[in-house]
């Protein structure tokens, strides 16, 4: 229908705004369109009037070429009395008269278009809606018709309430617009009617239709408005339409009856429409249909115009303090008994604490500041009694547009929360007007000024910002998730990176109530780095301990703060579902881990609050985190702040329980882990293994349980020849073990560890030789131990020998020394009966004493080293034939040096080696001893075998019968 309208005409308006398409609203000739400015987006309504509309519904009527020309004289009369109205709303500036954004224009069908502030209904058409809305059975027993659908999908009403403090407040406002027209621009309105006024957006009543406006008689004050003619408005012409006609029935008897235009005419209707308010329906009891004569004829009777007497012809009961104080004032035959629209404001009717707050609060701009401000303070008291069409649409706009004021922003933003709270549709005021303003006031840039006034604008906004950050809850009820990521987010944003503590602080405590409104995403990328900037850099203590409480938030850990405040049964039930969302981590796992994990590590101080606050942080996150990361990056850092010199045992203790739970955790799932894998049936290899370096047995390598064949090798090697006696026997086929002395145990354990420790560079422990004597009486006591003179010489046992030939021949004494007088010269060697015995514990000869000069001076000769048979395991013994002897010995014989003892005589001694195919024989070193008579000579304790450390039962030494070996008491070591 409006594009069609559209094609019939081409103005400025219709290509600078952005015109809805279908009418809004309808007021006497115009069609009300609601419109967008395009260059600033301002909402503006656009008033339409189409020529053919004046048009007959029936075609022209037979009036020949006469009837023709006066109905079009007729039409352009009315074009230009419309003309007038929208020039006079040009030149009439007033808060309760119609503003007019772009003056009237003429189209190129000859209709009018011109547009305003934008408004929401005419009077007469919301009076309409009423009765419709009765005859249905009441409010909400039809639809509205002025319910619409915006492009967002919502939808609103477009009229408002009508209720007591409604028609007060329009009244009052009506009232000071005539107030305006009568004294300062000298016009009478001359037809005032409900099609008349219009109510805008925040719910004022503007006047219009000032298409009959006319100075007054007498009137001095200088006006560009032509004056009417009575006669010719009051003449009806049934050709026009009505509603672009004088309405007699709300006209005054002073146009009609006396022919006089006074300002107290516009008084007389402003009672009439006064009537039609409380009416019913809502129009004028008069009802004469344009006739004058029916108006003349029904006043010269009492009984039939409104007075007291007939309740002033309403069907519905008046207020008192309309009939007694206001209508009996107005509906008046003598002007001058009535009101002037001075008066009219002062009576009785308005005398009330929220008529006089709504009057206050239109005359605020023009209030002191210390007005201003007593004004704010006791409003929240007063707020509740207002209807709530009154606050959506007068007083929280009101409000909104004093926020300019920086020294009102704290105690207007209070007001405002608090309209926002009682509004039921607070959702809408909210987004609609709220937030615009709220981004306006913070986030705008301020002008660049002297640094001195920018700063105390700075903290001005920052007290109001204060007010908003308390009053998060509010806000986010109101507003969905993208509303308050588009626009609150930023605000948060812009407090938590102010310099002021305070500030810091109170929107560090919003997080509970943002953080469900916000999506993963934008708190991850958004709102967490500015957290974690804050917590890093800030010099507070208080703040450091805010910013912790936030990253126990954001990891999922419930406030004990909140789980109060719930508990008194005084915030209601909406803030159980955020209580229950609190408990889940908000950040993800590889973020908590990456980020909050360092933060916490850097703190530096070590005060109890604080360390508290991070214990809570810890606690949260010890579910969240994988064990082994708890293990080796979130428990040492707890067990760091555990140990602050700082806190006291419950805090402690506190801590210490944490840290049980955390490695309790640690454990279950570990051994869960194992268990899974199967590890606990896996067989492990032992410390002693990699101990070890020779091979998997024992450390020293001597075993004598080992008759492999590495025994005969090593027979057939040092007997030059093929040996077929089995492993463990000796040459004779006896017990090579059975006779060995257990005297290398006893005399060992006398001698100091020093040695001991002088060989622990080795890789096992060195093999230790006992030696001793067997006498043939009953052993003497040797009391004094010395080592070998400068003539001696020693053999260095290879300490990779691993294990020993059970079969390695045992040696007697030979003689008991070179140059001794009881020299023996040598003898077949008798069959051995016990071998050398090795002990582990008796480790305290030191064989690295032996030195080069010792070899140097070695009567015995020089030495041969023999090759290192590594391949089986066997030690290289050093050995030499002795030489000069002057004694032939089918044998020949090799000298082995004892370790140096501390002896003050030395008497050298030989041992005979057993008999064998071999010819060789091993003599001892000189050393200090005694002589036996008859031959007697000392005998060498055997080495024993490492199994014999680990406790095994030592192998039993007896004595050589008929043989010459010596008991236990005549061993050196």
């Amino acid at each position: 229908m409006f594009s069609n309208a559209l094609k019939s005409f081409t103005s400025n308006i219709s290509s600078n705004y952005t015109l809805s398409p279908q009418p809004t609203s309808y007021s006497g000739p115009w069609k009300i369109y609601d419109a967008k400015k395009k260059s600033t987006g301002k909402a503006a309504s656009v008033f339409v009037f189409e020529k053919k509309s004046l048009e007959p519904q029936g075609g022209p009527g037979l009036g020949g070429r006469s009837g023709a020309s006066a109905l079009k004289r007729a039409h352009e009369e009315v074009v230009e009395r419309l003309k007038k109205e929208a020039n006079s709303l040009a030149r009439l500036r007033h808060p309760s008269v119609l503003e007019l954004a772009e003056p009237v224009e003429e189209t190129r069908g000859g209709g009018l278009m011109f547009a305003t502030e934008h408004v929401t209904a005419s009077l007469a058409g919301l009076l309409l809606e009423k009765d419709e809305q009765e005859k249905a059975g009441g409010v909400g027993g039809r639809s509205s018709r002025y319910v619409v659908e915006e492009s967002d999908g919502q939808k609103r009403r477009r009229e408002v309430e009508i209720d007591e403090l409604e028609i007060q407040k329009g009244l009052l406002q009506v009232a000071k617009g005539l107030e305006f027209l009568h004294e300062s621009a000298g016009l009478v309105h001359a037809n005032l009617t409900p099609e008349a006024i219009f109510i805008n957006a925040k719910s004022d009543w503007k006047i219009s239709g000032l298409g009959f406006s006319t100075p007054p008689e007498n009137s001095t004050k200088p006006t560009s408005v032509t004056p009417i003619s009575l006669s010719e408005v009051l003449n009806y012409d049934a050709r026009l339409p009505r509603h672009v006609q004088l309405n007699v029935d709300y006209t005054s008897p002073d146009f009609v009856m006396d022919g006089n235009v006074t300002p107290a005419a516009d008084m007389f209707s402003l009672g009439m429409l006064i009537i039609a308010l409380y009416n019913s329906p809502h129009k004028s009891p008069l009802d004469f249909n344009g006739s004058t004569s029916s108006y003349k004829r029904a006043f010269s009777s009492s009984s039939s115009v409104p007075s007291k007497t007939n309740n002033f012809m309403s069907a519905q009961p008046l207020p008192r303090d309309v009939s007694s104080g206001v209508l009996d004032r107005l509906i008046t035959r003598r002007p001058a008994q009535r009101l002037n629209a001075r008066e009219f404001q002062q009576a009785s009717y308005f005398d009330n604490v929220l008529v006089s707050t709504i009057r206050f609060l239109d005359s605020l701009p023009g209030k002191t500041p210390n007005e201003k401000s007593q004004f704010m303070k006791g409003l929240p008291k007063i707020l509740i009694q207002f209807p709530k069409s009154v606050l959506e649409k007068k007083i929280l706009p009101a409000l909104l547009e004093e926020m300019k004021d920086r020294e009102l922003l704290t105690l207007i933003l209070q007001n405002v929360f608090k309209i926002v709270t009682v509004l039921p549709s607070g959702k809408r005021a909210f987004t609609d007007k709220v937030i615009p303003k709220l981004r306006e006031t913070f986030l705008s840039t301020p002008a660049p000024s002297a640094k001195g006034v920018a700063q105390e604008r700075d903290s001005l906004k920052e007290a109001g910002l204060m007010v908003l950050l308390e009053n998060m809850q509010t806000a986010a009820e109101n507003s969905s998730g993208k509303e308050f990521k588009e626009n609150i987010l930023p605000i948060v944003n812009y407090a938590l990176e102010s310099p002021t503590h305070s500030l810091v602080d109170a929107a560090l405590r919003t997080l509970p109530v943002v953080l469900p409104m916000l999506d993963f995403s934008t708190i991850k990328n958004e709102l967490f780095p500015v957290i974690a900037a804050i917590f890093a850099k800030t010099s507070s203590m208080g703040i450091k301990i805010r910013g912790l409480e936030a990253f126990k938030t954001l990891c999922g850990g419930g406030g004990e703060d909140s789980n109060d405040l719930q508990s008194d049964g005084l915030t209601g039930m909406v803030h159980a579902p955020k209580a229950k969302s609190s408990n889940v981590s908000i950040l993800d796992k590889y973020t908590i881990q990456e980020k909050i994990i360092p933060l916490l590590r850097g703190i530096k101080t070590k005060e109890p609050a604080v360390m508290m606050a991070a214990l809570d942080v810890f606690k949260a996150i010890s579910n969240l985190l994988d064990s082994d990361f708890l293990a080796m990056d979130v428990l040492p850092i707890v067990w760091q702040f555990s140990l602050g010199p700082l806190l006291n045992l419950p805090q402690f203790q506190a801590y210490m329980s944490l840290i049980k739970s955390m490695s309790a955790r640690v454990e279950n799932e570990q051994t869960r882990k194992l268990q899974e894998l199967g590890t606990g049936n896996t067989i492990t290899t032992s410390r002693s293994e990699f101990m070890s370096f020779g091979g998997t047995s024992t450390s020293n390598g001597l075993d004598s349980s080992s008759n492999g064949n590495g025994d005969t090798d090593f027979e057939a090697l040092v007997r030059g020849g093929n040996q077929g006696t089995a492993g463990g026997s000796d040459m004779l086929g006896g017990d090579p073990w059975a006779n060995a002395s257990t005297v290398s145990v006893s005399s060992s354990s006398s001698r100091p560890p020093n040695n001991r420790a002088q060989s622990t560079n080795n890789a096992s422990p060195a093999a230790t030789f006992s030696w001793s004597s067997a006498p043939v009486s009953p052993p003497p006591q040797l009391t004094n131990l010395s080592a070998p003179n400068a003539q001696s010489r020693t053999i260095t046992p290879d300490n990779t020998l691993h294990s020993l030939n059970s079969s390695f021949p045992a040696m007697n004494p030979l003689n008991p020394g070179i140059g001794s007088p009881s020299f023996i010269p040598p003898q077949p060697m008798a069959p051995p009966l016990t071998t050398p015995s090795y002990s582990p514990q008796t480790t305290g000869l030191d064989w690295s004493k032996s030195t080069t000069s010792s070899l140097s001076s070695n009567t015995w000769g020089n030495t041969t080293p023999q090759p290192n048979y590594a391949s089986s395991n066997l030690s290289t013994f050093t050995s030499t034939p002795t030489q000069g002897q002057g004694q032939s010995n089918p044998y020949s014989s090799f000298s082995i040096a004892p370790p140096p003892l501390k002896s003050t005589n030395s008497s050298p001694f030989g041992i005979a080696p057993p008999p064998s195919t071999g010819t060789f024989s091993i003599a001892l070193p000189p050393m200090g001893g005694r002589s036996q008579s008859g031959g007697a000579g000392l005998s060498m304790a055997s080495l024993r075998a490492q199994t014999q450390k680990q406790g095994r039962p030592q192998q039993q030494q007896q004595q050589q019968q008929g043989g010459n070996w010596g008991s236990g008491g005549d061993s050196l070591i």
